[in-house]
């Protein structure tokens, strides 16, 4: 029988470092920028296949991570440099040439909003690790309400896109191009990190 109140406590204090990984008010202008040009109908599409997405390889992971990390010798170190090597491309894309993820929009809402942005090695690490701590349900619940969270945020970019206009809009989307390229580097240099300090460990 569950002890509510614990839980209640477990599932609060879980929730915190959640909301820091997942960051959806970070991710808020890199999905306007993966999305500029596109629709409202089309942008709410692309959302949910992103939500959808993240539920999945988030709730997926917390019961088969470790298995699968285990049996294919893939390190969290290994997930951050592949991710962000995909980030890398989609940014310099966007800078380079003005070509957005979200000119095919079948894809875009699973990667990269999916994951790696919304879902990303931070909110998987940290998710294995309240589990240790806090327990199964208290995570799992905390995962899904922060996901939901950022469903609800991202919802509003619309809003925030009128306010801003379509020039600031541009602006913001360029900014972001640039913002999701600096965290793709942040999160290479921390696989790198990682990395090296297992070989110096071993």
């Amino acid at each position: 029988m569950f002890d509510w109140p614990v839980m209640a406590i477990s599932f609060l204090k879980a929730m915190v470092p959640l909301f820091v990984a997942v960051d959806a008010l970070g991710v808020l202008p890199l999905y306007l920028n993966l999305t500029e040009g596109v629709d409202r109908p089309e942008r709410r599409r692309v959302l949910s296949q992103s939500i959808v997405t993240a539920l999945t390889i988030a709730v997926g992971f917390i019961f088969l991570g470790k298995a699968v990390f285990a049996l294919m010798g893939i390190t969290v170190a290994d997930f951050k440099i592949a991710g962000g090597l995909l980030l890398v491309a989609i940014a310099t894309l966007d800078i380079v040439s003005g070509r957005k993820a979200a000119s095919n929009p079948g894809t875009s809402g699973a990667v990269p909003l999916g994951t790696p942005l919304i879902v990303g090695p931070a909110t998987l690490t940290a998710a294995l690790m309240l589990v240790d701590q806090y327990g199964l349900v208290p995570t799992l619940a905390a995962v899904v309400v922060n996901i939901m969270l950022a469903w609800a945020i991202l919802l509003g970019a619309d809003f925030f896109e009128r306010i801003m206009g379509r020039a600031g809009s541009r602006a913001v989307s360029k900014v972001a191009g640039l913002i999701l390229a600096a965290y793709a580097v942040m999160m290479i240099r921390s696989g790198v990190v990682e990395t090296m300090h297992n070989i110096a460990g071993h």
